[in-house]
């Protein structure tokens, strides 16, 4: 509920129709709650890379930090922003200037109260290019944020500012109408000055230096093993906090962690093994939930990857070899046979359900579902290499969970049998694939995107040239350019417009070859209630609690 009749919501209302879920397990039971321990237990399904919200960029970090932090805002169960640490905000009538005011018994976890130069300082922190955050084009938003990150500007240009202890001044380069879901995201979360210059290695690893602002503090952390956290008793909202224990797993094979759930050790888990989801659907073991995202694969187009193999890189530079790949993909046959969750097809990558102006921006396919063999080969044929002639050999890394393999196989027969091309498969850790493809270190890998925010600019602009998200080393001026232009344009026509054109010079380029768009397929206890599961696939642990 928005305090300020002066707020600017009018792309917010896209996002009134993507509403999250609340995660409650089968069955029903009404005993009382005080003398059940109110623990509850997750399995994030991989060590998160880092906790640190000024540098996470995955999944995992996400779930955490969401439920150790707090921004100026929050989000509801339908999305909408709500207050956070701010209590209420103003924005200019041109939607450039917003003043927040922030509450006065907003507390640390050590006890010290939250300030606005807290806020101030992580923006800056996070923008900062000795910080090499992956999110800092996140932040261009703000007043001359891109051109300090880039070193053409100075920190005292960023356009935020605490005028005192609790007022927060901010200045975006265009008007931004969902910049206020933007401050409820991880990267525009406070962070503690003074403890990041005392440990600036190590400050989010343990749990006597890892101080936060939100429902739960860190207890412990054990790397590939678990995460333990407890209420922050410093939190302006403790008293409605009702678990005494939260718990993150890491298991990342899914016989192991579903043998965990089974025996009681996990209370919730996502990606049940793909052979038993139809069965644990039917008996409601399992449900499905919306997730905004798309599963893909990308080319490591940057020039790193000629020093991995040379040859294979040659071959990727070519348009139609990435198009021939993508066309001779059965993308039905995927989600049917294989990920048997009831996933879509991906036939662009923004996903469908992403409204602009009470329209769902997908309105096009890019390619058959099905694919096309035909013209795949012919691509092929055109690009030098008739029947897969000549054709180097391609590595394909993805992360080792179960579903990801057979996807993998999948593919790579598929592309034998239709382009007689041959695709070598290599499992690593998630927190190895994250590193390799963030820096480039592989020839084709496994990747997945969900939405930071209810509007399509967050699945277009990772691709701008040099964007920390940007895996695949992508470059074209033309689709910055009209990047550019969406993210200054203030027409809501001509702003899709300019999108929808930015995504078909993607799609045609083919940088990443989309699969299919998620949804997640979750195990909970019938004693878990209310967790709060986002369109995001951002977990929300403040108003969980245990009835048996």
């Amino acid at each position: 509920m928005l305090k300020s009749k002066k707020s600017r919501l009018c792309a917010l209302v896209m996002s009134a129709a993507i509403v999250g879920t609340l995660l409650s397990g089968c069955g029903s039971n009404t005993s009382s709650t005080t003398k059940t321990e109110q623990k509850i237990t997750y399995n994030l399904g991989a060590d998160p890379k880092t906790i640190d919200p000024g540098l996470n960029s995955s999944v995992e970090g996400a779930t955490v930090i969401a439920n150790a932090f707090e921004g100026l805002t929050d989000v509801d169960t339908k999305n909408q922003p709500i207050p956070g640490v701010a209590t209420k905000w103003e924005v200019s009538s041109d939607g450039k200037h917003y003043t927040f005011h922030l509450r006065k018994d907003a507390k640390w976890s050590d006890g010290k109260p939250v300030k606005a130069q807290d806020f101030e300082y992580a923006w800056k922190r996070a923008l900062a290019p000795e910080t090499a955050s992956d999110y800092a084009y996140q932040m261009y938003y703000l007043k001359g944020g891109e051109a300090y990150n880039e070193g053409k500007g100075s920190v005292d240009q960023v356009g935020v500012k605490a005028t005192d202890d609790y007022t927060l001044d901010v200045d975006l380069e265009n008007p931004t109408p969902y910049f206020l879901s933007l401050t409820s995201f991880q990267t525009y979360m406070p962070v503690r000055k003074d403890i990041v210059d005392a440990h600036p290695k190590d400050w989010a690893t343990k749990g006597a230096t890892y101080v936060s602002n939100g429902a739960f503090k860190l207890q412990d952390w054990k790397p590939k093993d678990s995460l333990t956290f407890v209420p922050n008793t410093n939190y302006w909202n403790t008293k409605n906090i009702k678990l005494t224990t939260l718990k993150y797993t890491v298991l990342d094979q899914e016989t192991s962690y579903m043998s965990a759930f089974q025996t009681g050790q996990i209370d919730i888990i996502d990606n049940p093994p793909t052979e038993q989801i139809p069965t644990l659907l039917k008996n409601g073991t399992a449900k499905t939930f919306v997730n905004l995202g798309t599963n893909y694969y990308s080319f490591n187009l940057a020039p790193d990857a000629a020093k991995i193999n040379p040859a294979a890189a040659k071959v990727m530079q070519d348009v139609k070899v990435r198009q021939a790949i993508s066309l001779a993909i059965d993308r039905t046959k995927l989600v049917k046979d294989v990920t048997k969750g009831g996933q879509t097809p991906s036939t662009s990558f923004v996903p469908s359900g992403m409204l602009v102006n009470g329209k769902d921006f997908k309105d096009k396919q890019y390619y058959k579902p099905e694919g096309d063999v035909a013209q795949a080969k012919q691509l092929l044929a055109e690009a030098g290499y008739p029947d897969g002639k000549g054709f180097p050999n391609l590595e394909l890394i993805y992360n080792n969970m179960q579903l990801h393999q057979s996807v993998a196989q999948t593919v790579q027969d598929m592309l034998k049998k239709n382009l007689n091309i041959d695709i070598t498969l290599r499992s690593v850790e998630r927190t190895v694939q994250l590193n390799d493809t963030t820096k480039h270190q592989y020839i084709m890998a496994r990747n997945g995107w969900s939405a930071d925010y209810a509007d399509p600019m967050t699945f277009l602009d990772m691709w701008v040239t040099g964007a920390g998200n940007n895996v695949a080393g992508y470059t074209n001026p033309d689709y910055d350019k009209l990047i550019v232009a969406a993210k200054a344009e203030t027409n809501v026509a001509k702003r899709d417009d300019e999108m929808h054109q930015a995504e078909a010079i993607l799609m045609k380029d083919m940088p990443i070859i989309p699969l299919y768009e998620y949804n997640v397929v979750s195990c909970a206890k019938s004693y878990v209630k209310d967790v709060y599961r986002n369109p995001m696939d951002t977990l929300y642990f403040q108003n969980a609690y245990v009835q048996k």
